[in-house]
This record gives C-alpha cells, sequence and structure tokens, in this order.
C-alpha cells in the first residue's frame, strides 16, 4: 500500500506578547482545521470515528491519524479498487510480476467483498499483520490462501498462491529458483497439513501445523518490525 510515512517539522520559537501569542495559535489552529475540512469534502468515502477504530485495533489514535493521511494521499476517494491496489503493489516488486498476488491480497482485504478496499479494511487487516496475535495472524493467513471461501483450503488453492509469490519475487532470487520449485514446496506443506489425508486442509489443521513449526512462528514475527 505503501510507506506511510509522517512528517514532522519544528516550531521555532520566539518572544511574543501571551495575547499575539494565543492569538497565533487559535490562528494555527482554524488553519489546520479548514485544511482537514477541505480535504474530507474531497473524499468520497470518510472512515468511521477514530475513537471507534481505535477500539478495533491495534493503533492508537495519532497512529490512525497518520496511517489515514498516508492511505489518503494514494487513494484520495478514500477507497481503492483492485486495479489501483496492484498498480500500487507492484511499484514494491519491479523486477517480478505482482498482480496475482495483488489479487488474492486485495480479496482478503476486502473482506465485505464489495470490489474496494476502505480505510477501514486497511487498518484492520494491518493491525493483526503487525500487532496480533500469532492465532490471530495465522487465521488471516488461512482466509488469504482459501481463495473460493468455503473454509478449506485444497491443494490447488495453496498452489495458486504459492505460485504468485514466487512471481511476485521475479527471477533476481538466489539461489534461482527451478520451475517445479513451487509444486515441491506445495507437496511438503500439504503432506504437513493435511492430518486426515482427505485432500484439504481446515483451518484447525492449518493453525496446529503452523504453531508446530518454529520457521513458521518466527516468519510472522517479522511483521512487527514493519512499522
Amino acid at each position: 500500500m505503501g510507506a506511510v510515512m509522517g512528517t514532522f517539522s519544528s516550531l521555532q520559537t520566539k518572544q511574543r506578547r501571551p495575547s499575539k501569542d494565543i492569538a497565533w495559535w487559535y490562528y494555527q489552529y482554524q488553519r489546520d482545521k479548514i485544511e482537514d475540512e477541505l480535504e474530507m469534502t474531497m473524499v468520497c468515502h470518510r472512515p468511521e470515528g477514530l475513537e471507534q477504530l481505535e477500539a478495533q485495533t491495534n493503533f492508537t489514535k495519532r497512529e490512525l491519524q497518520v496511517l489515514y493521511r498516508g492511505f489518503k494521499n494514494e487513494c484520495p476517494s478514500g477507497a481503492v479498487n483492485e486495479e489501483t491496489f496492484k498498480q500500487i503493489y507492484a511499484q514494491f516488486f519491479p523486477h517480478g510480476d505482482a498482480s496475482m498476488y495483488a489479487h488474492y491480497l486485495f480479496h482478503a482485504f476486502d473482506t465485505t467483498q464489495t470490489g474496494s478496499v476502505k480505510f477501514e479494511d486497511f487498518v484492520t487487516a494491518l493491525s493483526i499483520l503487525l500487532r496480533g496475535t500469532v492465532h490471530e495472524k495465522l487465521r488471516w493467513t488461512f482466509n488469504l490462501y482459501d481463495i473460493n471461501k468455503d473454509g478449506y483450503i485444497n491443494k490447488e488453492e495453496m498452489m495458486d498462491i504459492v505460485k504468485a509469490i514466487y512471481d511476485m519475487m521475479g527471477k533476481y532470487t538466489y539461489p534461482v529458483l527451478k520451475e517445479d520449485t513451487p509444486r515441491q514446496h506445495v507437496d511438503v506443506f500439504f503432506q504437513k497439513m493435511d492430518k486426515n489425508k482427505d485432500g484439504i486442509v481446515t483451518l484447525d489443521e492449518f493453525l496446529e501445523s503452523c504453531q508446530e513449526d518454529d520457521n513458521i512462528i518466527r516468519s510472522l514475527q517479522l511483521f512487527q518490525n514493519v512499522m
């Protein structure tokens, strides 16, 4: 989605009489308030109250304000469709084809299946990936792999996601991957996760298998270092 960066400027203080100082600060407050109101009139979708989002996520109100400004810079309408989402995501993987992975990721973000990702969708998912519990992150990942949303992961779905990841990383990986590498990885993963060998992986099987694998747990913890 793009790195959401806050900009900080220092205000040089000068000696002022109290009345002028108060007037100056009031002017700054009114100017910022007007700017915010003008910005909001240009947004087609307005987010839920920050207090509500603060209660629903693991972000503070200040963090949500910074995230919203960054989101709005990328998506002035207040929501992003799949095509725009793909274009933004592709910027981070210039040597590969991120279109399919962005497609799957978009639909994981778009939990209401409206065809657009709103700020609320974005920060809810980001909160889980960055600051959620291991269990919450695994449930979110399961939903990503469950492409048709039937509550199970079959081998074809897992293959589609893994192949999309390899396509996104491009041909500049080291060591160079063989063409059948994704299939080999999927076979290993699926054999480990499909406990009862019925050809599908349930949420319980997925959770159990992942929590037994220290490598998977360590990879999930990397999300916490992004912000």
